[in-house]
This record gives C-alpha cells, structure tokens and sequence, in this order.
C-alpha cells in the first residue's frame, strides 16, 4: 500500500485506532489524544472500520467523485488528433478554444507533450557474427594531452592542462569481443592506416583473421589511403548509416567501457602515465573481465583457442 506522504497513520496504526475504541472502549478523544490526530481523523477510520473492515482502511485517491467542469472527452479527443497532426501547443489551443494549460495538461495526460513522443520507438537490432574475425568495429576517441599537474590543497588543479590532443583508436570483434586500442597523436590517414595493420596482425597472433570492417564516416576511413590498405589486407569495408552511432554500438561501448575503467579509473600525473595503463588494461578487458553480453564469459574464451594455445598467448 501507498501511503500518503502526509498521513500520521499507516495501516496498522489505523487498526490499532480503531481496535481502541471499538474493543477497548475508549472514547475517541482519548484514542485520538493518543495517537496524535484530530478527534475527526479518529471518528473517520473508526466508522470505515464498521462499515467495510480492514478494505476501508486502505487510503483513497483525493480524486473527488464529480468533477463538471472537466474537459469534455470529445475534445480532449480532438486535442489528441491535432496533436498526431503535428499541431503545437498553442496552435491547438487556438483551434479548440482551450486555454494553453489545459492543452498541457491533456497532452502530459496522453504522453504526447514531446514531439518525440508521436514516432515510434526504432526498434533496437542485435545481431552477432558467428565467427571470429567476421567483422571488425572500428572507432576513434579523442583524448586531452595533459602534463605536470599538481593539485592545490583546496582540490583545484594548477600547472599545465591540455595543452594538444592525442586519439585512442579502438577495435573489436563482433563476435569474441576481443579488443584492441592504441593511443596515437592523429586520427588522420595514415593514424588509421596503421593501426589498421597492428590491429591486424594482433588478432592473427591470435589466430584469427579478420574478413570485414565497419567503420563511421570520418575522413580517414573515407581516404583514398585507407581504402587501399583494407584492399591489400583483402578486407571488404562497411560503413555505419551517417548520424547513427548506435550502427557502431560495440565500438561505441568499449569507448565508454575504457572511460570508466581505465582513463577516468583514477588520477594520473601525465597523459603519459594514463597511455602506460592502457595494454595492462587491454589485457585485463580480453582475459580476465567477465562480459554481460557473452553471460559473464571472458571474450578471450570465443576465439576458439585450445588450451594450449590459451596458456602460451597468455602472459
């Protein structure tokens, strides 16, 4: 049961209220004295008690039972459909002759306050590939260049701040989850082409071969450069539907995953120091993290490695 926030008296108290002077015999001053309400609160709970038991001691709605001047239900009605036509507040207000905070209210009443609100939901598409090295996520974080910072006592940082910006590349696979990042100083062309080819050769230390990509649209994806190395690695290339991030959910999610635990994770001295922790991190992410989309597994565990091959590739 909800209990109002400002009622002095919860069920069970309203029982024991009751109970005083129905069973016990006390006068409802006194029980009212006692529990710390008016002698009309008392007489209230008391006489619901006698006319339906324990039902009517559950709280009511202070909805009042008439309400006249209510809004008639056919223009409440017409305030939907000219909503659903794309009519604003105030033009609906002028069409019905409603007052604007009434067309407000109807539509906060019908969940259609927010133009939003009148689209269907975009359904959200999951899939995974059912091979390692099927398909590749490919993005790119920008990241502040930091040095010498020192905190005064107070908290507040003092000394050199960003200064210039370094770009953490990123990649994994759709289907082990398996990931790999560099920091580089660009994300122009050649930035991308090359961590294109460490990344390539970091899942074929793992034995696996990369077949596809799927990138954004940024610019050094859309080189001349960076399709010629996908052509000579023999990569077919896909790119995400333009202003849809969701398209790169992975990658998107192992951005924020590094934020958290891995730059944002604690205080550095320098960007330097932070870039140091990232393969300690990487390493933890694909040996040793349990993953919710693969139930708890570690992503290492779907690269369809033998034991021996784990116990080698492992350091």
């Amino acid at each position: 049961m909800d209990i109002h926030q400002n009622a002095r008296l919860t069920f069970i108290r309203r029982v024991q209220l009751a109970q005083r002077v129905l069973v016990d015999q006390r006068t409802l001053n006194s029980a009212a004295a006692e529990f710390k309400v008016c002698s009309r609160t008392a007489a209230k709970w008391v006489w619901r008690f006698q006319q339906e038991g324990l039902a009517g001691l559950q709280d009511r709605s202070s909805r009042p039972h008439r309400s006249p001047r209510r809004t008639a239900q056919e223009q409440i009605e017409q305030v939907e459909q000219l909503r659903r036509q794309r009519f604003t507040g105030f033009h609906i207000a002028q069409t019905t002759g409603l007052s604007r905070a009434t067309v407000s209210r109807i539509l906060r009443r019908l969940g259609l306050n927010r133009i939003r609100d009148l689209e269907p939901a975009i359904p959200v598409v999951r899939y995974e590939h059912p091979a390692p090295g099927d398909l590749l996520h490919l993005d790119i974080k920008q990241l502040g260049r930091f040095s010498d910072v020192k905190v005064r006592p107070d908290g507040r940082r003092r000394g050199k701040h960003h200064c210039r910006w370094e770009y953490l590349h990123v990649a994994i696979d759709d289907h082990s989850r398996i990931a790999f990042a560099q920091v580089l100083p660009a994300f122009t062309a050649a930035a991308a082409v090359a961590f294109l080819r460490a990344t390539v050769a970091y899942y074929a230390a793992l034995g696996i071969t990369i077949r596809r990509l799927l990138t954004d649209n940024g610019h050094c994806y859309r080189s001349h450069a960076f399709r010629a190395a996908v052509m000579a690695l023999g990569l077919r290339h896909h790119f995400t539907r333009p202003y849809t991030p969701r398209t790169n959910g992975k990658a998107e999610r192992l951005i924020q995953t590094a934020l958290r635990e891995w730059i944002y994770a604690c205080s550095y001295l320098n960007s330097q120091e932070r870039n140091a922790q990232l393969l300690p991190w990487l390493h933890h992410y694909n040996w040793h993290r349990p993953h919710g989309s693969l139930n708890c597994a570690v992503p290492i565990s779907r690269a369809g490695l033998d034991r021996n091959n784990l116990l080698r590739l492992h350091s």
